[in-house]
């Protein structure tokens, strides 16, 4: 019988802050140090909360080798804390209950026919035309009208895509995990403000473009380490994210990040 992996060495990251990805449920934000371990757990600590956690490590995948934007520490499962220690994330299905004193009832399968039905014919009278041809009547105008609804609401949405959506305010799509401030500025210009933000070692940078309705992201523990990891609308929503070399995103980091 083979035996299980052996999980990757993790006091490398004594020092360095890293993210989970998938992300820990109920814990924010998904910025992590490493404390401790053992043969069969390891302790972190949440860089803003401080609060420390241990998580088995059968659950504890691969380090991604690149650090740029963040440190990706994968995870096997997805996990949520609860009752101050993490467990497997299990979407739950609710039964409706059953009335008290009854029974669940099980359909009983009807005998086979072994001859074919019986056909009656139908004899409709006059009233019972024109009741079928007033039904079949206010079913086609139904449908026109749904059809014509419809029809309306995608020219809607084509003219709203038209008016939002212009090739000025995608210009974030041609940023990438290697744009630092200076190369930010050369593609979208100077923004209209310049807010900074840290969270332990790992400092936020937020670039603020009001005119294209959205705010550029750079993340770093320097000036000169600072790199773009995604794009937020006037509503701090995720519009745009980076993808990192383990596979994933920065999607969670940016849903978890709260405006500064």
């Amino acid at each position: 019988m083979a035996s299980p992996p052996i999980p990757p060495s993790l006091e490398h990251l004594a020092a360095r802050p890293f993210s989970f990805y998938p992300a820990i449920l109920n814990v924010e934000p998904n910025e992590w140090l490493f404390r401790k371990a053992t043969w069969s757990e390891i302790l972190v600590v949440n860089c803003r909360t401080q609060e420390e956690i241990w998580i088995p490590r059968r659950f504890v995948g691969e380090v991604s080798r690149v650090d740029d934007p963040v440190l990706i520490v994968g995870l096997n499962r997805e996990l949520e804390f609860k009752g101050g220690s993490v467990w497997p994330h299990q979407k739950r299905v609710i039964q409706m209950p059953v009335t008290v004193g009854a029974t669940a009832r099980v359909p009983e399968e009807a005998p086979e026919r072994l001859e074919p039905a019986p056909v009656v014919g139908i004899r409709l009278e006059p009233s019972d035309k024109r009741i079928f041809k007033l039904i079949g009547g206010a079913v086609g105008i139904a449908v026109l009208l749904y059809i014509f609804a419809v029809t309306l609401n995608r020219v809607g949405d084509f003219r709203q895509r038209d008016v939002v959506f212009t090739a000025k305010d995608q210009q974030f799509l041609d940023l990438s995990g290697r744009d630092d401030y200076l190369s930010i500025v050369q593609k979208l210009g100077q923004p209209s403000s310049d807010r900074q933000h840290e969270v332990g070692t790992i400092r936020y940078r937020a670039l603020a473009y009001p005119d294209r309705k959205y705010t550029v992201i750079l993340m770093g523990d320097g000036a000169t380490s600072e790199r773009y990891i995604g794009a937020l609308d006037e509503n701090w929503s995720p519009i745009h994210s980076v993808e990192l070399y383990s596979g994933g995103t920065t999607l969670s980091l940016l849903r978890s990040l709260k405006r500064f």
